[in-house]
């Protein structure tokens, strides 16, 4: 059964670092751009960043672009968010996904296979 596992996530005050960690089983990443989404109560899922197969391109939500970075290694079946400066606006549900489509993508319909997301909670 394919997994995929978020973890990471904890309280931190504004202004500081967290790294997010997605790891997979019976799934090789290197056939899928990686994602990472967000939601907080009461909003709509947001993606955050995608990476895409070979790391040649990613793309951040305006939200965070320039605090939070992603990569991955796909020889351990990991993708990572490298997430500065935080926010409180930044305090949601971080869920991690893996994409077939064509196109790196922010738009969550097209990820075929997702975590079970790790809660970042950012305090001012």
């Amino acid at each position: 059964q394919v997994q995929v596992v978020a973890s990471g996530g904890g309280l931190v005050q504004a202004g500081g670092s967290l790294r997010l960690t997605c790891t997979t089983s019976r799934l090789e990443i290197d056939g899928y751009h990686m994602g990472w989404f967000r939601q907080a109560p009461g909003k709509e899922r947001e993606g955050v960043s995608c990476i895409s197969r070979r790391s040649a391109t990613t793309e951040y939500a305006d939200s965070v672009k320039g605090r939070f970075t992603t990569s991955r290694d796909n020889a351990k079946n990991t993708m990572y968010l490298e997430m500065t400066n935080l926010k409180p606006e930044d305090t949601a549900m971080y869920y991690c996904a893996a994409s077939l489509a064509y196109f790196c993508s922010l738009t969550a319909s097209r990820y075929d296979y997702w975590g079970q997301g790790t809660q970042v909670t950012v305090s001012s």
